[in-house]
Formats: C-alpha cells, structure tokens, sequence
C-alpha cells in the first residue's frame, strides 16, 4: 500500500477539531442556543493545561467539566479554551488547550466527538486503507462529571456507535 504522505488522519481530527472551536466560539459570544450544554473530557496532566494543584489532585488523569449553566468568561483562542467554573463553591480558571481534549458531546442532541490526544508529531507514519472518512457521532463521557457540576439524564440512549480514528489505520 501507498505511503499518506497527505495524513489524512492528521487533516480529518483537525477538521473536527475546528467543530469543536467554532461550537465554543458561538458559545462565548452568544451564550448556549436551547437546551444544548456541553461535556468536554480532557488530559489532566496535558502540556498546556492549567488546574489548579487541588483539582489536579482531585483529578489526576483526566476531567471532565460540563458547560452548561454555571460558568462565566468563555474564552476561545486558536489553540484553547479557557472558562471559569466553581467546584465546591470555589472559582477556578481552566485553560484547555483543543490537543488535551478527549471527547465533545452535546448530549442535548446526541452529538460528540472523540479524539486522539497525542500530538501530530506522536503519530505514526502508517498508511490508511481506502475507508470512509471518520465520523462524528455519539459518545458518552469517559468519567464523571467534576464536581459541582450537573449531570444530564441519560445523555447517550441512541445507540450509535463510536468511531475513533485508529479504526482505520493499518495495523
């Protein structure tokens, strides 16, 4: 099989990646539309992240928050997010940079998104096979809820199948 000198993979999580910014960047500026809120899993202890040493300590490996109605100062950049939260009653500043984000979901519409967190640079060399391109579809949060934080009713009850980009790399 043909080298992919293109990364096909690298430009398809990018691509979605850029769902991801443009759905917080609407988010920030004009607030939430509806009944959508967002559960956002991401890396603790990923290059870029910045917790605080007690929400660290709570959550070591991974967090996951939920934007919903309870949190103030959305801010997108190119490369990041950042959003105030309280936990316990206590204020914190989250800066998530869109490489430690695990998965997306939008449980309000049975949509997320799961992704890879290792950097481009990680990524193997190996070839894809000729597949369909990989597909945003529904996917229950990876942990629960940080505290202080709500927890929908059954956010994924469709069924649908999570589909990860190793799926189609050649093994």
């Amino acid at each position: 099989m043909a080298t992919d000198h293109i990364r096909y993979d690298v430009l398809a999580r990018d691509a979605l990646r850029g769902v991801l910014r443009k759905v917080l960047t609407d988010a920030a500026s004009q607030g939430l539309p509806g009944e959508h809120h967002f559960f956002i899993t991401f890396v603790s202890k990923a290059e870029g992240v910045k917790l605080s040493s007690r929400l660290l300590a709570q959550y070591p490996e991974e967090m996951t928050i939920i934007l919903q109605h309870q949190f103030w100062d959305l801010t997108v950049l190119e490369d990041r997010f950042e959003v105030g939260l309280s936990f316990g009653g206590i204020p914190e500043r989250l800066i998530v940079p869109f490489s430690a984000i695990k998965s997306f979901l939008d449980p309000s519409v049975k949509f997320g998104l799961q992704f890879e967190t290792s950097d481009v640079a990680d990524v193997s060399a190996e070839t894809l096979p000729a597949a369909p391109a990989p597909s945003a579809v529904a996917v229950p949060p990876a942990t629960e809820p940080a505290e202080g934080t709500e927890e929908p009713a059954a956010p994924n009850q469709g069924g649908a199948e999570v589909v990860r980009l190793d799926r189609f790399r050649k093994k």
